[in-house]
C-alpha cells in the first residue's frame, strides 16, 4: 500500500493556501500545489463554523478515509489540503467520496 503522508507544519498549509490552486464543490473545496517531492502529502480543515468536536472529526475522518481508499488516483508530486464547507455536516461517507472524486477529476483542467 502507498504511504499516507500527512502536511505537518503550519507554513506548509499557508503555502498551499496562498501559492497553490483549487477546485470547489458545495461539500469541499480542494487546494493543491506541486511540492517538489517523490510523494503526495494531505492535509485537512475543518473550521469552527462546522460544528462542535464530533462533528468536525467525524468531518476530518471522513476525508481521511476518502484520500486514503482512493490514493492512487491523486497526482504524486503534489499537496493536498481539503477544507470543509458547512454542507457537509451530516452527509454520508458515499457523498464526501463521490465529491472528492469529482474534484479531482477537475483538476485536471486547471493543473498547469
Amino acid at each position: 500500500m502507498a504511504v499516507f503522508n500527512k502536511i505537518q507544519k503550519n507554513k506548509d498549509y499557508k503555502k498551499v493556501y496562498n501559492y497553490g490552486k483549487s477546485v470547489a464543490d458545495r461539500y469541499l473545496v480542494l487546494f493543491f500545489l506541486v511540492n517538489n517531492l517523490e510523494t503526495s502529502r494531505f492535509g485537512f480543515t475543518v473550521s469552527k463554523k462546522i460544528g462542535n468536536a464530533i462533528k468536525r472529526n467525524r468531518v476530518r475522518r471522513l476525508f481521511k478515509e476518502a484520500c486514503r481508499l482512493n490514493l492512487n488516483r491523486f497526482p504524486i508530486g503534489f499537496d493536498y489540503v481539503l477544507l470543509a464547507r458547512n454542507a457537509i455536516v451530516g452527509q454520508k461517507y458515499q457523498q464526501v467520496e463521490e465529491s472528492l472524486l469529482k474534484l479531482l477529476r477537475n483538476i485536471n483542467s486547471c493543473r498547469g
